[in-house]
C-alpha cells in the first residue's frame, strides 16, 4: 500500500474514532454530569493508566490531558477520587429523582452498592429494628457535651480544629443519651470521637418504637451507621449519638460539625440529601471517622 493509501486510511480512522470518542463522551455526560463535573474539578493530570484513559474518555479532545509525572500521594488521591467517580454513577441509577423514602428494590440496590462499593456490610433493618427511612437531607448540628463542664474552649485538641468547627457552638441541651463519659479524666477516645462523627436520627419515628421504647433506645445508642454523600462518594462511620430532628425542619437527620463539613454538606443552606444505613460489625473493628481514608 503506497503512503498515500496509507495516509488515507489512517485519517479514515481517526475521524472514526474521533466520532465515536464524541458519542461516548456526550452520552456520560448526558447521565452522569454531576460525577463528572466533580471529577474534572479535582483531577487535573496523571501517569496512572486507568485516571489516564478515563480523562481520555470524559475531556474533550480539543483539551486532551498530557501526562505528567507526578508522586505516589497525588496518585493515590486521583485514585481515590476516580473511585468515587464511579460510586457516583452507580448510586445515580439507583436513587429516586428526587429525595425521598426509598422503595423496597430501591433500598436493595443501594444497599448492594455500598457493600460492594465500600466493602462495608451495611443493613436497613437490625434485631427486627429499622429507620423510618435511609435516604433524606442532613442539617447541621452543634457540638455536644462530653462530659460536665465541656464547652468550646475545651472541646478542641488542637487550635486548627478550633478555628474550623469553634463557630458552630454548643449545643444548650445534652444528647439523647446524655454525656459521653462521666468526666474529662474518665474520657476515652472513643467517647471523643462517637461525638465528633455523631448523627442524630428520629428515633422516635421508628416503627414500633412508642411500643418498645426502652429496647428501642437501648438497639439505637450508639448505633454505628455508615453515613454516604451520594453527590460526591464521600462516606463516614458515624454513631446515633443523638435523636432529632423533628419532622417539620424539613430534615431527616442531622450531622456533627466534623461530619457535616468532611461531607462537604456546609454548604451555605446546611442542607444537602445523604444515605444512611446501619453497619454490621459485630466485632467493632470498623473504627468511627471518614471511610476513605482509612
Amino acid at each position: 500500500m503506497s503512503s498515500q493509501n496509507l495516509a488515507t486510511s489512517y485519517d479514515s480512522l481517526k475521524d472514526k474514532w474521533v466520532d465515536k470518542n464524541r458519542a461516548i463522551q456526550k452520552s456520560l455526560w448526558e447521565r452522569h454530569f454531576d460525577a463528572l463535573s466533580y471529577a474534572q474539578s479535582k483531577i487535573k493530570h496523571s501517569t496512572v493508566s486507568t485516571i489516564g484513559a478515563f480523562l481520555l474518555l470524559v475531556t474533550p479532545i480539543s483539551a486532551a490531558p498530557h501526562p505528567q509525572e507526578t508522586n505516589v500521594s497525588q496518585n493515590a488521591t486521583l485514585g481515590a477520587i476516580a473511585k468515587n467517580v464511579f460510586i457516583i454513577s452507580d448510586l445515580s441509577h439507583v436513587l429516586p429523582s428526587t429525595v425521598s423514602p426509598l422503595s423496597q428494590s430501591q433500598e436493595n440496590e443501594v444497599i448492594h452498592v455500598i457493600s460492594r462499593d465500600y466493602n462495608v456490610s451495611v443493613q436497613a433493618q437490625m434485631q427486627g429494628i429499622r429507620l423510618n427511612q435511609n435516604y433524606g437531607y442532613i442539617g447541621a448540628e452543634q457540638h455536644l457535651a462530653r462530659y460536665p463542664g465541656d464547652s468550646v474552649a475545651t472541646h478542641f485538641s488542637s487550635q486548627e480544629d478550633m478555628d474550623t468547627y469553634g463557630a458552630s457552638g454548643m449545643a444548650p441541651g445534652l444528647s439523647a443519651w446524655g454525656y459521653f463519659a462521666s468526666d474529662e479524666a474518665d474520657m476515652t477516645q472513643i467517647d471523643s470521637d462517637r461525638e465528633k462523627w455523631y448523627i442524630a436520627v428520629p428515633t422516635f419515628l421508628s416503627p414500633g418504637y412508642n411500643e418498645n421504647t426502652a429496647q428501642y433506645n437501648a438497639f439505637f445508642k450508639w448505633r454505628k451507621m455508615l453515613v454516604v454523600n451520594p453527590q460526591n462518594g464521600k462516606a463516614v462511620v458515624s454513631v446515633i449519638g443523638d435523636s432529632g430532628p423533628a419532622p417539620w425542619t424539613g430534615k431527616q437527620l442531622g450531622g456533627s460539625p466534623e461530619l457535616m463539613y468532611y461531607l462537604d454538606r456546609v454548604d451555605g443552606s446546611d442542607k444537602g440529601p445523604v444515605l444512611y444505613f446501619f453497619i454490621d460489625d459485630p466485632s467493632n473493628t470498623l473504627p468511627l471517622g471518614p471511610l476513605n481514608e482509612k
